[in-house]
């Protein structure tokens, strides 16, 4: 079954426990816009290679559409299109206000040079502007698998020179450099919203109990598929919650070490060696999928789709399967997973960080105003005003060191980047605990009950606007 095809399965799955008629479901389900692009590109000894690109828009139920653009062999059709239905469905569950879209250009990154890629980048981005693809109230692109914001900055620059009246063109892309536009926090976001998504499903005891855990982070096992930025950030986060990181897979092969491993000490390692292999104190595992079946409490697939099927799906030892990448469980091993008791924190709300920051962004651009910016220093002298008082009003004074230096850890005033960590905290925490409700209520999977949700809210977007009953 396609990639598209497996997303759908699982929406009907979810479709089955709605009352929406089924012209209404057909419409949410559908790809409304595709756009197949091809064009050329001078290499550096002269050469000209004819690139494939592709661009979904899946659902305009919200404006603008959004979506990541990713650099990679997989990239086609079937796929821009799947990607594009998860993130409509990413928006709706945790209540940002886009349709979904997906973009990519069918090439190995590695195989180019960095001229080329820029080259390459400015092209894709000029097709796009040319069929109506890209703007701050049509489609706002970002980073995904193989791109940065190194290409965000490329796509920006781009835009600017086809709309140099665009007054709002810093709204065109996400995820951009801070210095052009970018938001503090958008390079974690989507790890650290990993994070908490596993920390809310942590704390529930009923549901630990179940698996045969104790809640909390602390003191569980973890291993990791995929240690690009995703994959890293997530273990990084894991790793200060107290988790114990046991395992990591990666193109080259996969290392074991049920003692634990340091996340930055294994990347440090492969930034010298150019491979995760042969680390110390560390068992070598040369084939990386066998890492997917190491024993440990929490298994984090963080690199592309399709990695857990039908076939080592009934070898995954894991308590909990949370999906940071996009579609790294095929619907046959959903089941058999399912089937065998494991928890799925499924990838149409884990991975939500990066497009909730990416929201942020974008308002960010929008108002032309950092945040934070109106309201910091009024939030630190208002702190700070209260301790002199509490300071006055006790019996007897506080050391003046000490009253310093509760006001240099009390009397702060939010960043911008604690800003956005805390709306993304209290986002997907929210976003969890009302999929767990629709979880318990329908009697059903978290992934069938995140669909649910989904569903639900696309749908009353539509009656809002009169288009369905």
């Amino acid at each position: 079954m396609s990639f598209f095809g497996q997303v759908n399965r699982m929406f009907d799955a979810a479709a089955a426990h709605t009352e929406h008629p089924e012209g209404v479901l057909h419409q949410i389900r559908a790809c409304d816009n595709i756009c197949r692009i091809e064009f050329p590109l001078k290499r550096d000894d002269g050469a000209i290679e004819v690139i494939k690109g592709y661009r979904a828009e899946h659902s305009h139920h919200k404006q603008p559409t959004k979506g990541g653009i990713r650099y990679a062999t997989s990239v086609s059709v079937d796929e821009v299109m799947a990607l594009a239905a998860l993130m409509s469905y990413k928006c709706a569950i945790v209540d940002v206000p886009f349709g979904g879209a997906k973009g990519g250009v069918h090439i190995d990154r590695r195989d180019y040079s960095d001229a080329e890629l820029e080259r390459l980048t400015r092209r894709y981005t000029f097709e796009l502007a040319r069929k109506n693809y890209i703007g701050p109230g049509i489609d706002v692109p970002a980073p995904d698998y193989g791109t940065s914001s190194r290409e965000m900055a490329w796509i920006l620059d781009t835009y600017n020179q086809l709309e140099h009246n665009e007054l709002n063109s810093l709204a065109c892309v996400t995820g951009k450099p801070v210095g052009q536009g970018g938001v503090r926090g958008r390079t974690e976001a989507t790890g650290r919203g990993v994070f908490y998504g596993i920390r809310q499903a942590c704390q529930f005891e009923d549901d630990m109990k179940e698996l045969g855990l104790e809640p909390g982070i602390e003191g569980k096992t973890v291993v990791v598929q995929g240690l690009g930025n995703v994959g890293y950030h997530s273990a990084k986060f894991l790793q200060d919650g107290g988790a114990k990181l046991v395992g990591f897979a990666e193109i080259e092969g996969a290392i074991h070490d049920p003692d634990g491993m340091d996340i930055d000490a294994v990347m440090k390692h492969r930034r010298e060696t150019g491979s995760i292999m042969d680390f110390p104190g560390a068992t070598n595992i040369a084939a990386s999928a066998e890492a997917l079946e190491l024993e440990c409490d929490i298994l984090v697939p963080a690199a592309l789709e399709g990695v857990i099927t039908e076939e080592n799906a009934p070898r995954i030892k894991a308590r909990i399967v949370a999906e940071a990448a996009n579609g790294p469980v095929t619907s046959a091993a959903d089941q058999i997973l399912q089937d065998n008791g494991v928890l799925m924190i499924p990838d149409v709300y884990l991975n939500a960080g990066g497009v909730t920051v990416s929201y942020f962004e974008w308002l960010r651009n929008l108002s032309h105003v950092r945040h934070g910016r109106m309201s910091r220093r009024f939030e630190e002298r208002n702190a700070e005003r209260i301790l002199r008082a509490v300071d006055e009003l006790t019996a007897e004074s506080f050391d003046d060191r000490l009253l310093d230096s509760l006001i240099k850890r009390i009397g702060f005033g939010a960043s911008e980047e604690d800003l956005v960590n805390s709306g993304l905290e209290d986002t997907m925490a929210f976003a969890y605990d009302e999929v767990r409700v629709i979880r318990k209520e329908k009697d059903v999977d978290m992934r069938t009950a995140a669909f649910i949700s989904a569903i639900n809210k696309i749908a009353k977007s539509y009656a809002d606007m009169g288009i369905f009953p």
